[in-house]
């Protein structure tokens, strides 16, 4: 059975941050292009257009920092797993030469229950 926090699942609170993700980063300009990218290689929760090209986003949710918050989980396994999904994206797409970038943005509640971003532009970069 998935644990409930607050009335709602981790799935369900995953897919909440996710759109709250979506919604923030289309008041900063970016194109929705794709969501929940999956492949054997790991799945891509946002794939954005930016006027620099695609970007490709990891949405992390914590309802508290006490353990480095929600930027902090992206480890070196989750880059790698986040790389190898968007390179397989790029080549189905035949975009392999577009210009990209990783991004991450946590969500985690604020005091007054609305949702505060933070916007990791370019977390990681390919080797």
């Amino acid at each position: 059975m998935m644990p409930v926090m607050d009335g709602k699942s981790r799935i369900e609170q995953g897919r909440e941050a996710e759109q709250q993700a979506a919604d923030f980063l289309e008041r900063q300009g970016l194109r929705p292009v794709a969501r929940n990218y999956r492949c054997r290689s790991g799945e891509i929760d946002l794939i954005m257009q930016g006027r620099e090209g695609l970007v490709f986003v990891e949405v992390r949710f914590r309802r508290h920092t006490r353990f480095g918050g929600a930027a902090a989980s992206v480890d070196r396994n989750k880059q790698q797993k986040l790389l190898r999904a968007a390179q397989h994206y790029l080549l189905r797409q035949d975009a392999f030469n577009r210009p990209c970038r990783f991004d991450v943005v946590a969500v985690t509640p604020g005091r007054d229950g609305a949702p505060e971003f933070e916007w990791i532009k370019n977390a990681f970069e390919l080797d």
